[in-house]
């Protein structure tokens, strides 16, 4: 059942925010206390090539707060060998009892290409490195594997998520790719789902925002295969994404507006769904904007 209980322990609603690996240590923890004190259940963060260190910067957050969950997302397999991200992750689970759980993805070939590793292909590698992982010594006694979560999008990498792993942590989709991932993890995973979102009612000034979002987005091969996947045509995907599709990917309105939208993944089947607030004010933290919406998402 630890699926299920992973999502109890995440709540149903949580943030994704890039802001944290902006902020000095002080103002990030005022930033995680803020988001406690808002209720949210989760804070979920990234790990890109000039970000800080996963695990150094989830041991900050933990200890800057008293009971949110902390959950990259996602710490990168290319970025440390399986025994460090193993011992990583053991160590906060020890440290902060029920408050961790791992984020693990296979990033993108050029930001691995600008580590200086070789991406390869992502199904397998990330199989090999579960396993790797599993093998892991440890010498602490009393250590246990936090849950952990695969960024998965295909249904080869949504099986891995259901089969080895407590579930999946979709990024950078549209609704429909929702119910597919519920389907295919099945009634047991955790179903964790990043939802981008503009507190604004201009369709010309929020769809300028989003597509701040989008657009670095649709340059990846990853998400642009799975948009494909998901039906649609390629000169949607052009220019930063056809209105229709920023509209598909990126929640803009009233808050009401964009509780429907979170509302609209747990019908289809998401267990929790972390919002990402986008601004034009961006990377300042969104600190208005999510007290806006913690009260419209109650």
């Amino acid at each position: 059942m630890e699926g299920r209980a992973v999502a109890k322990q995440l709540g149903r609603i949580g943030i994704w925010s890039n802001t944290f690996e902006r902020l000095p240590n002080a103002k990030a923890g005022e930033l995680a206390r803020l988001v406690e004190g808002l209720g949210f259940g989760a804070i979920w963060f990234p790990e890109a090539v000039g970000s800080k260190e996963v695990f150094a910067q989830s041991a900050l957050l933990l200890a800057a707060s008293s009971r949110i969950v902390i959950a990259p997302g996602i710490a990168n397999i290319f970025a440390r060998d399986a025994f460090a991200m193993a011992n990583g992750a053991r160590t906060l689970a020890e440290a902060f009892p029920g408050r961790f759980v791992l984020g693990l993805g296979v990033s993108h070939a050029p930001a691995v290409g600008a580590r200086g590793g070789r991406y390869r292909r992502p199904v397998e590698t990330m199989a090999a490195y579960l396993d790797a992982m599993g093998a892991a010594p440890i010498t602490l006694r009393g250590a246990v594997t936090p849950p952990l979560l695969l960024a998965a999008l295909g249904p080869r990498m949504l099986d891995l998520a259901a089969t080895r792993a407590a579930g999946a942590h979709p990024y950078f989709v549209p609704i429909e790719h929702t119910p597919i991932a519920r389907t295919a993890l099945g009634p047991e995973p955790c179903l964790a789902v990043e939802v981008a979102c503009v507190l604004e009612t201009d369709p010309v000034v929020a769809r300028t925002v989003a597509r701040t979002y989008t657009k670095r987005y649709l340059e990846l091969a990853n998400y642009r295969n799975s948009l494909l996947r998901l039906g649609w045509p390629e000169a949607e995907l052009a220019n930063e994404g056809s209105d229709r599709l920023v509209d598909a990917l990126v929640g803009w309105g009233e808050p009401a507006r964009i509780a429907e939208r979170v509302a609209a993944h747990h019908a289809a089947g998401a267990d929790h769904v972390c919002v990402q607030v986008l601004t034009a004010a961006w990377p300042a933290p969104p600190a208005d904007e999510l007290r806006v919406l913690a009260h419209a998402l109650r």
